[in-house]
């Protein structure tokens, strides 16, 4: 009945053409793009178009005490967005202005519903670019990036969104409006509001705009392919690298799986025999990338690798196409695709590497690796169907044990996935009942109704109280 009273009322304030109520518009926003999580129906779609809606939208939910779920492109990969307790998912892709570029400040101001490449493009005549760059750049938006703290290929040299993210408005639970940070490159004005809410997946405040740092574009740069016969042995170079002062703006690898697959898919001449590759690029100054490239040439091929430079754009472009390709091509080859992305510190990249090798072995399960490896980024992901109980069963234990081994190498559950509904049962191994329950202090605070993205990571309504985890509660994952 209270679902009912308040889809009536989004209708008389935003009227019937920005709320959803056919099943078949709601089936299209009952899950995202994480495999191997339970969908969930919402009641309704709802779609403003400007903050002030935004925040009519909150306070008749939170009136009627009914779940809010928001949502970009969907393209997020922990079942961040999936509306498990019913009430409405607060789609924000009408809200897709780039509301400001200011080139000699270094800044944008957008929307959250801007597409992260819609972005890039418009900043290009100014010689300008945002650096955060997700695999799903050409789909994701930036209220999505910034929710979810995405990284991306460009994260080693330049960092993820929140290194980027120098402002926000937010509505808060209650329909309060708040702005947050602002132009200013120096700005220590009490708590770092503005880092709070990036990365907090939609737990504490709908984010209605979004204050982005910009950098040069660089002026060159180099590509190479680097070709290796170990899968350990790439491993050791990414560390070297490092060892000797180079920081690439991207250092990616693939595993044999998964160049086979994308090979099959695009046919690029990827070197299908290779038991891994990575693809390597620097920028900047013309003479800074022709000695770097010289520097990486040299720490490769000590390690055993074939190294091709990139002759031109073309080439250049062909490679990050096939680096880019990785998932889809490998979503090809079963029905279900499960793809983690543990992290870990960049000195144990060559164990994890082993690691996820000897538990697919373990398992029997088919994994295809991929990721950024020169930030310790790893994407394992396991190929299998989900309508095969026998296998998932196996599945899950393969998963649990990446992320055991991820966080006894001092790693993380997530690099820039993050937590959602994939993960929540595993936060506590990583951050423990303290940490917990910090975080569960917060979500009160900022969500004493706990109707924001409710049944993800962190859900007040798992704690009674005092702060104690009540009985049969926070177990929602796989």
């Amino acid at each position: 009945m209270a679902a009912s009273q308040a889809i009536a009322e989004f209708i008389k304030a935003l009227g019937k053409e920005k709320v959803l109520t056919d099943r078949e518009d709601l089936l299209c926003y009952s899950y995202d793009a994480t495999p191997d999580v339970p969908g969930a129906l919402p009641e309704a779609v709802v779609m403003p178009e400007n903050t002030a809606e935004v925040a009519q939208v909150i306070k008749i939910a939170g009136r009627y005490r009914v779940p809010v779920y928001p949502r970009g492109a969907g393209t997020n990969l922990s079942g961040g967005t999936v509306p498990v307790r019913g009430g409405i998912v607060l789609s924000l892709l009408k809200m897709n202005k780039i509301l400001e570029i200011d080139a000699d400040n270094l800044i944008a101001v957008v929307q959250p519903g801007v597409v992260n490449q819609a972005l890039n493009d418009a900043l290009a005549p100014y010689g300008v670019f945002y650096p955060p760059d997700p695999g799903s750049a050409a789909t994701a938006t930036m209220g999505g990036n910034v929710a979810e703290c995405s990284g991306g290929l460009r994260g080693l040299k330049y960092g993820v969104t929140k290194d980027y993210v120098q402002g926000l408005e937010v509505v808060l639970a209650d329909g309060t409006v708040v702005r947050l940070g602002g132009k200013t490159v120096k700005n220590v004005a009490g708590y770092d509001l503005v880092k709070l809410f990036v990365g907090s997946e939609g737990t504490l405040g709908i984010i209605t705009e979004i204050t982005v740092r910009l950098l040069p574009v660089p002026e060159s740069r180099c590509s190479m392919l680097a070709v290796f016969a170990d899968l350990e042995a790439a491993g050791n170079a990414v560390s070297d690298i490092i060892r000797h002062k180079v920081i690439p703006a991207t250092l990616e690898i693939l595993d044999k799986v998964t160049i086979r697959t994308v090979e099959d898919y695009l046919h690029i001449g990827l070197p299908v025999e290779a038991e891994a590759i990575l693809l390597v690029e620097t920028d900047g100054i013309k003479e800074v990338v022709e000695k770097e490239k010289e520097v990486l040439r040299r720490v490769l091929e000590k390690h055993g690798a074939l190294v091709r430079i990139a002759a031109g754009e073309q080439e250049r472009d062909q490679l990050w196409a096939g680096r880019r390709a990785a998932l889809p091509a490998l979503a090809r080859v079963k029905p279900t695709t499960v793809l983690e992305d543990a992290t870990v510190p960049r000195s144990q990249v060559t164990r994890m590497l082993a690691a996820i090798r000897e538990i697919g072995q373990k398992y029997n399960v088919l994994i295809g690796n991929f990721g950024h490896a020169g930030d310790g980024n790893l994407h394992p992901t396991i190929l299998t169907d989900a309508r095969n109980e026998e296998e998932m069963e196996r599945v899950h234990r393969a998963v649990e044990e990446i992320f055991k081994k991820a966080l006894e190498l001092g790693g993380t559950l997530s690099g820039e996935h993050g937590i959602g509904l994939a993960k929540k049962r595993f936060l506590p191994w990583q951050v423990g009942p303290e940490g917990l329950a910090l975080m569960k202090k917060i979500k009160r605070a900022l969500d004493p109704l706990n109707i924001l993205n409710p049944g993800k990571f962190v859900d007040s309504a798992d704690l009674d109280e005092n702060g104690e985890k009540r009985e049969g509660e926070g177990e929602t994952g796989r």
